[in-house]
């Protein structure tokens, strides 16, 4: 049975009520007011759904993280980084960075950011819990992603690339920075991809996970 949340009062079960097919679908319905995207996250939940879906929770395991330290930059990446041109800013287009994943992965295999998704972070980012990477070639967005900081975690949500390794600078320049403001503890990427694991990333139980994030959520830089 999966719990259908009631938009009027926020809360989420217990994380071991997450189905194992699909892997770590907790629940169904509430509202993604920053309320509501504020309690998911510091619990580990996050929204995945479909524009014709409800609201989608979920809480997979085992979960995909990757730790600063652990970081891999290829010596083809490092080359690019130093000599491809490429300037780095923060927060400066998050709108447009979000309107970029969700256009890449539209013209790929459908996207799930959709505009209700785009509304829900957006307001975050104006109450600066959302942040975004960007990565410019002169003028134009060539690359960047975005996802929610708390404490000493980022949450990472969606990445693009319109210049080949675009989107992994953004990655490195976002350890870069964050670990230098914040402290940076871990990246949840939330589920495994070959790109990230490539970079570093791996999976980690869930009851680590949720560990990590009791130790790191409220915790701020020095």
């Amino acid at each position: 049975m999966i719990d259908w949340l009631d938009p009027a009062n926020i809360g989420f079960p217990d994380l071991e009520c997450a189905l194992e097919e699909p892997d770590g679908l907790l629940a169904v319905g509430g509202d993604l007011s920053p309320e509501w995207l504020i309690c998911a996250y510091r619990r580990g939940i996050f929204p995945w759904f479909s524009a014709d879906q409800p609201i989608l929770w979920w809480s997979p395991d085992p979960r995909m993280v990757l730790f600063p330290d652990e970081l891999r930059v290829r010596r083809s990446l490092a080359k690019r980084l130093r000599n491809a041109g490429f300037t780095i800013s923060f927060d400066r287009a998050f709108d447009a960075v979000i309107d970029q994943c969700a256009a890449l992965r539209a013209s790929a295999e459908g996207t799930w950011i959709s505009p209700r998704i785009k509304r829900a972070y957006s307001r975050l980012h104006a109450l600066g819990h959302a942040h975004s990477v960007e990565v410019w070639e002169s003028d134009a967005l060539v690359g960047g992603l975005y996802g929610v900081r708390m404490g000493r975690v980022f949450f990472g949500e969606s990445m693009f690339s319109r210049r080949p390794d675009a989107s992994k600078i953004a990655l490195v320049e976002l350890v870069r920075c964050f670990r230098e403001r914040f402290e940076l503890a871990m990246i949840d990427c939330q589920v495994h991809t070959d790109h990230l694991q490539r970079m570093g990333a791996r999976e980690i139980a869930r009851r680590d996970f949720t560990s990590l994030l009791e130790r790191y959520i409220d915790a701020e830089a020095i």
